[in-house]
C-alpha cells in the first residue's frame, strides 16, 4: 500500500508512488565509436514535493568497480572505480493548461483559487488509455535540456523527448525515451538514447530499492 503525504497536492496523486529516496545499481551499455561501453553503476535518486503541483526530481549516478578489471601484478586496480558519473535535476507533472490558478509566468501569484484540489477533480484529467498525461523536464549539467511527454499509469511511466537543448559546447544528443515502473517494491528505470549519430538504442537500466 502506498501511504500519501499530509497536505500532498492533489494532482500528485498520481505519481505519489515515486516519492522517497531511492538507491541501488544499474548496467550502461553503449557504443562510442569503435567502443563498447559497459560498466556497472551505483544510484541515487530522490523525488521530493514542496506543496505545489510538481515533483522535484534528481539524480546521481557514480561508477562501481569493473568486475574484469582485477588486481594486476602491479597491484593496480580499476582507476574509474566510485568515480562520479553524472547528475540531474528536474521537475515531473500532470500535463495540462496553466489557468489563471496557477502561478506565473516568473513569480506572478494566481490570480484565481487553485484548480483541481480534490480526487475528483484531478480525475477529469484522466486520459482515454486510463492513465494521466505527465510532462517531463529535466536538466544535464553538460548543456542538455529534456522536455519529456508521456503517461503514468498506475505504477508506470512511459516517456518520450518532446524536445531537446543543447548548449553550443554540448555533446550530440537528440532524442532519447525513458521508463520506470514498481516493481515488488523496487524502482526500476530504462533509458534508451540517440546519441553520437546513433540513432536511439538501450543505453542504461537499474534498479532502485527506497532507502527512506
Amino acid at each position: 500500500m502506498i501511504e500519501l503525504p499530509v497536505g500532498l497536492n492533489a494532482e500528485l496523486v498520481p505519481l505519489s508512488w515515486l516519492l522517497g529516496v531511492w538507491e541501488g545499481t544499474g548496467v550502461l551499455d553503449y557504443q562510442r565509436g569503435e567502443e563498447k561501453i559497459t560498466r556497472n553503476f551505483g544510484q541515487r535518486v530522490s523525488f521530493s514535493q514542496d506543496g505545489l503541483p510538481h515533483l522535484n526530481y534528481s539524480s546521481y549516478t557514480w561508477l562501481l568497480p569493473d568486475d574484469d578489471a582485477d588486481a594486476s601484478p602491479e597491484g593496480a586496480t580499476d582507476a574509474l572505480a566510485n568515480v562520479p558519473l553524472a547528475t540531474e535535476t528536474g521537475y515531473w507533472r500532470l500535463s495540462r493548461p496553466l489557468a489563471e490558478s496557477d502561478p506565473g509566468p516568473g513569480l506572478l501569484p494566481g490570480s484565481e483559487p487553485r484548480a483541481f484540489t480534490t480526487a475528483d477533480e484531478v480525475e477529469s484529467l484522466r486520459n482515454k488509455a486510463n492513465g494521466f498525461d505527465i510532462e517531463v523536464s529535466i536538466v544535464h549539467p553538460g548543456g542538455v535540456m529534456e522536455l519529456y511527454i508521456g503517461q503514468v499509469t498506475q505504477a508506470r511511466v512511459d516517456l518520450a523527448t518532446d524536445a531537446v537543448m543543447r548548449s553550443q559546447g554540448a555533446k550530440q544528443y537528440t532524442a532519447a525515451t525513458r521508463m520506470y515502473g514498481l516493481v515488488q517494491g523496487h524502482l526500476l528505470w530504462a533509458w534508451d538514447i540517440a546519441a553520437l549519430g546513433q540513432p536511439i538504442k538501450t543505453h542504461a537500466s537499474a534498479r532502485l530499492a527506497k532507502v527512506d
